[in-house]
């Protein structure tokens, strides 16, 4: 099991210091930080995930809310990536209207498509309700849920033609997950679900036994290799 990575942004501009800054400004920023979004973060850091799904750190946004922490995560297979995203968690202190809360996860997912599958006409649909499905199965409760799924196909030509057509697609949402005791919501158990949503994409079996009813995306011809 992986445990979870990340790296925060408190709008102050630190994200830009050379790599060897990036920890003490870190350090620094979480030590300003609410209590809400310190306890927040300390639970994706402490989040088990399974084996397949690499975590990253990257950089958060500075311009999104007053604090946000940032990760970004890969399915692997042998060297093979099957579908990768980013997962963003913002913060305002003061509350947000469009959002309903003071937290707002952020997230963007992609993967590889057989033609195909590309073609069918409820995929955005079925991928959608994926994401829906991936919070709801683990009883997680949250606000104003809003993205797009899009599909994009790539055809080559001249001294690109041998390359065989591809299809990607895409999920952009954000949502407001529901704040518990303190004010801090179950945010390991959205990375939890996040990363299902991830495992559905890149078309792996469930991970729990009570799960088979699930359908995912089949495994693609020729993955991204790392």
């Amino acid at each position: 099991m992986a445990a979870a990575q990340g790296r925060l942004s408190d709008g102050t501009g630190g994200m830009d210091d050379p790599k060897e800054k990036d920890g003490e400004r870190e350090r620094d920023a979480m030590e300003a930080a609410p209590l809400p979004f310190r306890a927040a973060v300390d639970a994706l850091r402490a989040a088990r995930l399974r084996p397949q799904v690499e975590i990253e750190p990257t950089k958060a946004p500075r311009r999104l809310a007053p604090f946000a922490y940032a990760l970004e995560a890969a399915v692997v297979d042998g060297d093979e990536d099957l579908a990768d995203g980013r997962l963003i968690l913002l913060h305002d202190p003061a509350g947000h209207d469009a959002w309903q809360g003071s937290f707002r996860l952020v997230t963007l997912v992609r993967a590889e498509l057989e033609p195909e599958m590309a073609a069918d006409p409820l995929l955005p649909d079925v991928c959608w309700s994926w994401l829906t499905g991936a919070l709801q199965s683990r009883g997680l409760t949250y606000g104003e849920p809003s993205g797009t799924v899009t599909r994009a196909s790539s055809h080559y030509f001249g001294g690109l033609s041998e390359r065989s057509p591809a299809s990607q697609i895409e999920i952009r949402a954000s949502w407001t997950p529901r704040e518990g005791l303190g004010g801090v919501p179950d945010t390991a158990a959205h990375l939890a679900s996040w990363c299902d949503l991830l495992a559905q994409l890149a078309g792996l079996p469930p991970a729990a036994p009570g799960d088979a009813s699930i359908v995912t995306l089949p495994q693609r011809r020729g993955p991204q290799t790392r």
